[in-house]
């Protein structure tokens, strides 16, 4: 018998009251959140192949590169729907295997405006998949009737990480992707295929009571989704610029760039799955305010001196901080309204039309005046998160 946690009895009696599928349904989510953060991972770690076989340049790279987030806008209105419609298991093992099978597009363009078409295609892919896979961490959640989504986002972090690390040693075996994507794809799919196996049913709502097929975001649904803004800000700001800013602005070599950015990854991840247990502390609200104030000090470290040991470990808190921020806006949407799964597409257009707007403004920022005033942006925004935690607030307190 597992020894119990001092302290933690309530929860570990809790535990072995949950059903064996409902568990079983808890550690598939977080599998299928790992693939997902395994595709985009691996996409991201052989761009540099894919840029050099179409024949772009950094201008036209950087157009490219737009391509995932404007699919990802284009598909977040139909999200909803088919959220509403359709059962959740049947519908996130469809995306996320249309997911893995758009992964084998990038390799095949000879030319920008193909190569721009295929990443729509796979920012679509990646935000469908994205909402459904989220609706039904919501449902998860619901019936532990506690806090898990944190942690489905950390097993995000982990296939991205493992993604991105795949990659790179098959760069040693053969510089050509094609091959990576193929074999990537395939192992992908045979995982999502036996582990949306375990998810939960959901009975699709009649169709008389579907949500509009396009309708402005409520006041609650804007409020969430403009403190996921804030957080997918920092976090493009960190993963995009914190290598740049320790090469450029502090001279240091590009070693120690690469070892920021993974710093920084691995604190978000391991953020996050320590996350649950502080939202089940201390709630949703008080974890948000801390993340934003841990976010804000790291924002102002990285600022307000020039020693790398220091700039390195306030890139660590900025990652630690906005960590539960995006996971908790989720499960705050999945309870907004009759129809949640419109709300979680709402909330994450919001929050990740930043992600397509945080690269120019922080470079913006940087040409007319230095990236360091660029992260000041970042600290405001971060303290922004910790005023208006607030807005997550269950509508019903228990």
């Amino acid at each position: 018998m597992a020894r119990a946690i001092p302290g933690d009895d309530a929860a570990t009696a809790e535990t072995s009251l949950i059903p064996a599928g409902l568990r079983r349904a808890r550690v598939a989510t977080g599998v299928v959140f790992a693939v997902h953060g395994a595709a985009a991972g691996s996409l991201a770690a052989r761009v540099p192949w894919v840029a050099s076989h179409v024949g772009v340049g950094v201008g036209g790279l950087g157009i490219a590169l737009l391509m995932p987030g404007i699919g990802a806008m284009l598909a977040m209105p139909a999200s909803g729907r088919l959220v509403h419609r359709h059962d959740l298991r049947s519908l996130v093992r469809v995306l996320i295997l249309a997911l893995c099978a758009v992964l084998l597009l990038p390799a095949l363009p000879t030319s920008l405006v193909l190569l721009c078409g295929v990443l729509v295609l796979y920012g679509a892919a990646a935000g469908l998949a994205d909402v459904a896979m989220n609706a039904h961490a919501v449902l998860v959640e619901q019936r532990y009737g506690r806090s898990v989504m944190s942690s489905m986002h950390g097993c995000w972090s982990v296939g991205g990480l493992a993604g991105s690390a795949a990659a790179a040693v098959a760069v040693r075996v053969t510089p050509d992707a094609r091959p990576y994507f193929l074999v990537t794809a395939v192992v992908l799919a045979v995982i999502s295929v036996l582990a949306t196996s375990w998810l939960l049913p959901s009975r699709p709502e009649p169709e008389v009571n579907a949500p509009p097929a396009f309708a402005l975001p409520s006041r609650a649904v804007l409020l969430i989704g403009l403190i996921g803004l804030c957080a997918v800000f920092a976090e493009g700001a960190g993963l995009d610029w914190s290598a740049v800013y320790v090469h450029t602005a502090l001279g240091h070599p590009a070693s120690t760039a690469a070892l920021t950015v993974a710093t920084f990854s691995v604190s978000m991840a391991a953020a996050r799955f320590a996350g649950d247990r502080v939202v089940r502390r201390a709630g949703p609200v008080t974890a948000v305010r801390l993340g934003g104030v841990c976010a804000t000090v790291g924002a102002l470290g990285v600022v307000l001196t020039r020693d790398v040991v220091a700039v390195v470990a306030g890139f660590a808190l900025i990652g630690a901080g906005i960590a539960v921020v995006v996971p908790l806006i989720f499960a705050a949407a999945g309870r907004i309204g009759p129809h949640p799964g419109r709300s979680i597409a709402g909330v994450a257009g919001i929050a990740y039309g930043s992600g397509l707007i945080a690269p120019g403004i922080i470079g913006g920022i940087a040409r007319l005046s230095s990236l360091t005033v660029s992260f000041v942006l970042v600290a405001l925004l971060t303290a922004s998160i910790a005023v208006g935690a607030g807005v997550l607030r269950p509508a019903v307190d228990g």
